[in-house]
């Protein structure tokens, strides 16, 4: 039961709820005593010939009463316990969703999407009920089993209501067994589904690379193979589950027996009469609701434990990197300076950034080259702060990044990512994302900067075309254009093109560069590519190598150098002049 007081939160902040519904079952427990002992009075009078008209009428109206008070209780109770349960389970999604947007890179890199996404529907679902059908269950079967009881015993025979109660130790220790057994089935239950959920996301959002390499077959072999594990594992959890009823129907028929075989030897003694007995074994009937339900409230209760644990332990991971206590609040802006010692991902030893050093005064454009893996990204994270832990400084306009709050400097920094993840929404509000307000007049704008804005002209509903899922409606080289308007229509102090010009030809990277060097006139950009001609026009080169700076300076110092730039350029030049037809 460990979890109710897990959830006493909620249950303190929705007591007038709770508390409402709890009374309306107590008054719902209380009527239901009426009809057996109605029953008792009609056949002892029936055995007496004092049966009358009147009599009858009398009981028969109280039952109807009893039955109305009972239907209007029933759908209140139902309002308020119920009601308050999709309060939490709102309350809980909401919680997850704005832990899941403070989180830093690494929780994702440690998580999968289809576990995150058990947990805000599955484990969500479990938690709700155990708010819901927990509590009902919980104080139905005590309140109505403890009221049955008391009336069996006070009003009827009290050695007979002993008696027959007897089994019910036997009762709450084995079901008490098996809820122990399912807390533990369930979790891996759940666990197994968050993996099914994960390959199913991970299957869907790779469908055209599966049917690229021809692995439709393998990938249903796998998700059949998951589909049985989860399988497997429910089963293990049913054939818990599946203990409870007959349990309890084996308890309730052992009851049975010994109130007609002890109940007939005290009416043949007079110790009841026959309509007692009559009653007896109604109330008795009354029981058999209270004790399934106390084996369904295990079964409740277990898997919202497991469920709530299971987000409980979500919610408590700390964002890696958190505002200082009284971090600046405003956006950063003047000449940034760059200066690591060594940085490197966690949980890996070998650093990925070792002695970097750059400065680059405010309004002037950097540019940075490398291999694949040479530390150009790295750079940028540090930069957007999504990463901390280096053995160095990084100050924006003199401030060190930490000292500035991360909305704020979020906020100054346009970022274009290699991976260009456009909102399956219109292109319009794909833009304007960064700007929910901005006008139409500017979105366009921004759309021509990025040289965007014919291809949107020509799509039969212009910006109001929907880019689908991930944008997969648009090409490489139109996706990336409108992640650049996207990063552009905010006007950023800073802006990042991380290799953001690789799907484009070569004319139209000159365009975009040359629109960019006239509208951010006094404003600073950072480029990495692994095309020079992206960056051969920038204040400042960086080539990297293996995490370190290998040459840095303006284009013509580093091909005057003849070093890693000078080979980088020629080959380049050599590729281009092979793709144009040229002669060798």
């Amino acid at each position: 039961m460990r979890v109710f007081f897990d959830l006493s939160w909620f249950f303190k902040e929705r007591k007038k709820q709770y508390a409402v519904g709890v009374i309306m079952l107590l008054l719902v427990a209380l009527l239901q005593l009426l009809p057996p002992k109605i029953i008792g009075f009609v056949v002892d009078a029936i055995g007496a010939g004092t049966l009358t008209a009147g009599f009858l009428l009398k009981w028969l109206g109280i039952l109807a009463a009893a039955a109305v008070g009972m239907y209007v209780l029933r759908y209140w109770w139902r309002q308020m316990i119920f009601g308050s349960a999709l309060v939490l389970a709102r309350n809980l999604r909401k919680d997850l969703y704005r832990h899941f947007t403070q989180m830093s890179p690494s929780f994702y890199q440690k998580r999968r999407v289809g576990d995150l996404m058990a947990h805000a529907t599955n484990d969500l679902q479990a938690v709700q009920q155990t708010a819901s059908s927990g509590v009902l269950t919980l104080v139905d079967s005590i309140v109505t089993g403890g009221f049955v009881i008391a009336a069996m015993a006070i009003t009827i025979n009290w050695k007979l209501t002993l008696i027959v109660i007897l089994p019910f130790p036997v009762m709450i220790i084995l079901t008490s067994w098996y809820g122990r057994l399912l807390h533990e089935r369930f979790h891996g239950a759940q666990e197994a589904f968050s993996d099914l959920n994960d390959k199913t996301q991970e299957s869907i959002s790779g469908v055209k690379v599966l049917k690229t390499f021809g692995q439709e077959q393998e990938d249903i072999d796998d998700f059949k193979q998951m589909s049985a594990d989860v399988v497997e594992k429910n089963i293990r959890v049913a054939k818990i589950d599946s203990l409870f009823d007959p349990t309890i129907s084996a308890i309730i028929g052992i009851c049975y027996l010994l109130t007609i075989g002890f109940g007939s030897y005290f009416v043949i003694n007079g110790g009841m009469t026959v309509g007692d007995l009559i009653a007896f074994t109604a109330y008795l009937g009354l029981l058999v609701w209270p004790m399934l339900a106390f084996g369904w409230l295990f079964n409740i209760v277990e898997r919202g434990r497991a469920s709530y644990d299971r987000i409980r332990q979500l919610l408590a991971v700390r964002p890696d990197i958190e505002d200082r206590e009284g971090a600046i609040d405003r956006l950063p802006a003047g000449d940034l300076s760059f200066n690591i010692g060594s940085f490197r991902f966690e949980p890996e030893e070998e650093p990925v950034l070792r002695d970097v050093r750059f400065e680059l005064k405010e309004g002037e454009t950097l540019g940075i080259a490398g291999k694949t893996g040479s530390g150009k990204t790295a750079i940028l994270r540090l930069l957007l702060r999504e990463f901390e832990g280096y053995e160095g400084e990084i100050t924006y306009g003199k401030v060190p990044l930490p000292d500035f709050r991360k909305q704020r400097l979020r906020e100054a920094i346009g970022y274009v990512p290699q991976d260009h993840f456009l909102f399956s929404m219109s292109i319009r509000d794909n833009i304007a994302f960064a700007r929910p307000e901005a006008t139409d007049s500017e979105v366009m704008e921004a759309a021509k900067l990025a040289h965007i804005h014919e291809d949107i002209l020509l799509f039969p509903k212009g910006y109001d075309t929907v880019v689908g899922e991930r944008g997969v409606s648009l090409s490489g080289g139109q996706k990336q254009r409108v992640s650049i308007a996207r990063a552009l229509i905010s006007e950023p102090e800073l802006l990042i093109l991380d290799d953001s010009l690789s799907a484009v030809d070569a004319r139209t990277e000159e365009a975009i560069l040359e629109s960019l060097k006239k509208a951010r006139t006094g404003e600073t950009t950072i480029i990495t590519s692994h095309r020079l001609s992206a960056i051969q026009h920038a204040h400042l080169i960086l080539v990297m190598h293996e995490g370190t700076v290998e040459e840095a300076g303006t284009h013509e110092e580093l091909m005057m150098l003849g070093g890693r730039y000078r080979e980088m350029y020629d080959l380049q030049q050599l590729e281009a002049l092979v793709e144009q037809g040229g002669v060798l």
